[in-house]
């Protein structure tokens, strides 16, 4: 952020944020209301899900020091494993959509204890401060520069969310992606390259009907 403030450019900042990106692009947006012309959040992560089994498992462990401790461990003595057959691990469970790159950027840096501490540490922080409600007068004081992509099935980003968000500030664009990728799109080519065709989408139509 100071970096940004100090930049004496007039170039207009768009800001692209996925899961709790599209929550710090939303803060971005509040500290930067001249600069930041235009806000996507994508697959948002902006409140926390309390009818999610899966959150709900993480909150536990996270916000428990001696739960996020043991299964850092535990992550981390899977990098002990010979390559192939922890990316055999991680293709069978995890990542049976993932790219190759994916698998190997996972198989490279998740199973490291400091890695999934950091992750741990994360979520912690995430869920603090997302137990809050989101900020609605903010949103609809500037719903003509954010637009949200929610997906068909995402505990992260329910579409419970979508619609509280349609009924507190109305103006937000908001769409639905029913292509059938995940929240995790960014580590499979196909939904990689969907999400940026959106988002190329989004930015062109936005310019062509703005005074940037």
């Amino acid at each position: 952020m100071e970096f940004i403030k100090g930049q004496n450019i007039e170039v207009p900042l768009v800001l692209v944020g996925h899961s709790i990106g599209s929550y710090i692009s939303l803060e971005m947006l509040r500290r930067l209301p001249k600069k930041a012309v235009y806000c996507i959040g994508l697959y948002p992560f902006l409140a926390l899900n309390l009818q999610s089994k899966k959150q709900s498992t993480i909150v536990r462990i996270a916000m428990s020091r001696v739960l996020s401790t043991v299964l850092s461990f535990l992550v981390a003595s899977f990098g002990l494993l010979p390559r192939q057959v922890l990316r055999l691990i991680f293709k069978l469970s995890v990542g049976k959509s993932w790219s190759n790159t994916a698998l190997e950027a996972g198989c490279s840096h998740l199973p490291q204890y400091h890695t999934m501490r950091n992750v741990l540490f994360m979520a912690r922080t995430e869920f603090s401060k997302l137990s809050e409600t989101p900020d609605w007068e903010f949103m609809r004081e500037n719903q003509d520069k954010i637009t949200f992509l929610y997906g068909i099935d995402d505990h992260w980003g329910p579409l419970k969310m979508f619609e509280e968000i349609s009924k507190q500030a109305s103006g937000i664009a908001l769409s639905i992606e029913r292509e059938g990728h995940t929240h995790g799109f960014c580590c499979t080519e196909a939904g990689s390259l969907w999400v940026a065709r959106h988002v190329a989408s989004l930015i062109k139509n936005n310019l062509a009907i703005s005074s940037w």
